[in-house]
């Protein structure tokens, strides 16, 4: 459904400059990629890309204006949460203290596009491994756990608490802090192919946790008053993220390039073209305006549904982590593509 004009958006200059910066380093990954949701086509992005390139970032909301239409994906009914860059301590070589394994990919772990197989399956894909030959599901969390990746030089670094780790794994990259006080910056390298399990919910569910208790602190708190209830409570999420350390810019999302707080938000690419500006309007003040959907999330999965990005610290911790926001979405596409959809 075709929405408003951006200038009766009221975005903040601030924020379209902020938004402009950030879309102006998606183009190169954007132009590239075939997107998934169908609302864009090659070659749409063009004009605006090239735009972009040398329009004044001060000039930012008549950039948005003349190149960019709003659309409404279905109800626009949005669902939006918080993630940031943690921090945890770390050491690279296991010692007394650091005891947890933060593991690179594995060579093992094979990527299948099953629309290589049949038509009827096309954008689908699944993650497994080779086991004699049979091609099966990836080891869970549980066997992760358990050693099954153990002894196999896998290890980039060893973190010293197991929750807090666990955490950083669902942010997707993070940073080490290690022993002598210096920084190893790391991000995400593949997944196991296991579905995401929110384990606040499962809680919930159980009556483990209280209303307003479901929070990130929150159920960090449950998980250190019994360590060994806790492990048994995090296997039930059987996703693994695996990681690589970064040495240039980051944290890096899906499009391969930095995101940046307060600007940057995970979507579902079926739903949402990666790169595109998208419009938050919320029921909490802080996630509201202009966005560029520069990741994605496991759990990040619908038309509406958002993860915004609050980069690091303690503030944007607490942020991130008290983050569930409800009220619209639009997208903000190029003028091409909005005539094309709506026959304007």
């Amino acid at each position: 459904m075709l929405g408003p004009e951006y200038n009766e958006l009221g975005v903040a200059p601030e924020q379209a400059t902020a938004a402009l910066k950030a879309f102006r380093l998606s183009c190169p990954a954007l132009q590239r990629r075939t997107d998934a949701s169908g609302l864009t086509q090659s070659g749409e992005w063009t004009e605006s890309c090239a735009a972009a390139t040398g329009w004044p970032d001060r000039d930012a909301g008549n950039f948005f204006s003349r190149y960019f239409g709003t659309v409404q994906v279905g109800a626009g009914s949005a669902f939006v949460t918080g993630y940031f860059e943690p921090e945890i301590a770390a050491s690279r070589t296991r010692r007394p203290g650091y005891e947890v394994p933060i593991y690179r990919r594995p060579a093992d772990l094979v990527d299948v596009d099953l629309g290589l197989f049949s038509d009827a399956l096309k954008g689908k894909k699944i993650r497994g491994r080779v086991q004699g030959s049979n091609f099966v599901p990836y080891y869970d969390r549980a066997a992760i756990e358990g050693g099954a990746l153990a002894n196999r030089g896998l290890e980039i670094a060893w973190a010293a608490d197991a929750a807090e780790f666990f955490f950083l794994q669902i942010q997707g990259s993070g940073r080490l802090r290690l022993p002598d006080g210096s920084v190893m910056r790391i991000g995400y390298d593949s997944q196991n192919g296991r579905d995401y399990v929110g384990i606040g919910k499962l809680l919930r569910d159980r009556g483990e946790l209280q209303p307003g208790q479901a929070s990130m602190q929150g159920i960090l708190d449950y998980l250190h008053a019994d360590p060994v209830r806790g492990a048994a409570v995090m296997n039930e999420n059987p996703s693994w993220v695996f990681f690589r350390e970064l040495t240039g810019a980051g944290p890096l999302g899906a499009l391969g390039v930095p995101v940046t707080g307060r600007v940057s938000v995970a979507a579902d690419p079926k739903y949402v073209p990666l790169g595109a500006p998208v419009f938050l309007s919320l029921d909490r003040a802080e996630p509201n305006g202009l966005w560029i959907a520069q990741d994605t999330g496991g759990a990040i999965k619908g038309a509406n549904r958002f993860d915004s990005f609050w980069g690091a610290g303690d503030s944007a911790r607490a942020i991130a982590g008290g983050m569930a926001a409800r009220g619209s979405a639009l997208l903000l596409l190029p003028r091409a593509s909005v005539a094309r959809l709506t026959g304007r």
